[in-house]
């Protein structure tokens, strides 16, 4: 299954792209906390404490409880992940991601496709579309300080 391509591109200042974000919602502006108490769901907890906290842990804790329920074990999911990277490689070019993306933007994205998850969508690999933006998250949260645009002002764990 291949990832969906609308055409449009936003880049960023870095040079990186991605596929335009207008339309779709802004998931890293919701009440996660309130959300996540709503529908019972630690994923999305988790998501929440790192947005509050900016606390990584709470990144690779969501990492590691989806990829147990969706794909069984973590390792399973890394290698189905995998395709997502040769499937971003081809639509914008190798390493894009790494040229910097704002966190928010990948926080964004993975609670999107985890709620399309949830619902059952089947337009997309959502589950790995979910583990790639999280990954994305850590890796510029620990790479490129300077792209970590969120609040950090605490969280009830």
């Amino acid at each position: 299954m291949a990832v969906l391509d609308s055409g449009a591109r936003r880049q960023f200042e870095s040079g990186a792209v991605r596929d335009i974000a207008e339309g779709k919602g802004r998931m890293d502006l919701v009440p996660l906390d309130v959300v996540s108490e709503l529908i019972d769901d630690s994923v999305l907890f988790n998501i929440n404490c790192y947005i509050r906290t900016g606390s990584i842990t709470n990144l690779y804790k969501a990492i590691n409880i989806f990829s147990e329920k969706y794909f069984g074990n973590i390792y399973t999911a890394i290698l189905e992940v995998s395709k997502q990277y040769e499937e971003g490689a081809k639509k914008y070019s190798e390493r894009n991601w790494e040229k910097g993306i704002p966190v928010h933007c990948f926080i964004d994205s993975a609670v999107r496709h985890y709620l399309k998850v949830l619902r059952g969508d089947q337009d997309e690999p959502h589950s790995r579309a979910v583990i790639w933006n999280l990954l994305g998250a850590l890796w510029t949260h620990k790479n490129k300080p300077e792209l970590i645009d969120l609040p950090f002002v605490g969280c009830d764990t």
